[in-house]
């Protein structure tokens, strides 16, 4: 068996192991195997093959790396991450507040207990959950 057909079969190996885990690295990894297979085509010896596919792996990787560091969004708190908890940003209808900035609302069938998190004094009427503390629900006044 050829070298390139090897660098093409790691190549391949690498890509559908990528799809499974969805991180990028595995394809710049690919890459730099068909950058060895194409070294391969080209009829460099074994050790230019091996040394050209390091170094655009370790290229490829430290260049995705450092492009996922600056293009970093900021981190939710998990309390509040809209994607994790599917309740944020819906309203609840709050009918009275006690002296602590508490209630109890209902909500998907059930009374919670929630907290005021807005601005000010608490007022009765409509709330958006803003997040949650526990089993309690932060509120905020719909705008």
């Amino acid at each position: 068996m050829q070298a390139s057909t090897l660098w093409w079969i790691v190549a391949g190996v690498l890509v559908a192991a990528e799809l499974t885990t969805g991180t990028f690295y595995l394809l710049v990894l690919a890459l730099a195997a068909a950058v060895g297979a194409l070294a391969a085509h080209l009829g460099l010896g074994p050790t230019a093959q091996v040394t050209l596919a390091a170094l655009t792996g370790a290229l490829g990787t430290s260049a995705w790396y450092a492009y996922r560091r600056r293009h970093r969004q900021e981190s939710t708190h998990p309390q509040a991450d809209r994607n994790l908890n599917l309740d944020i940003g819906n309203t609840v209808q709050v009918i009275q507040w006690n002296e602590q900035g508490e209630t109890q609302v209902q909500h998907r069938g059930a009374l919670w207990l929630a907290r005021h998190a807005g601005n000010g004094a608490p007022q009765p009427g409509p709330h958006r959950i803003k997040s949650f503390n526990g089993n309690t629900l932060e509120l905020e006044p719909t705008p």
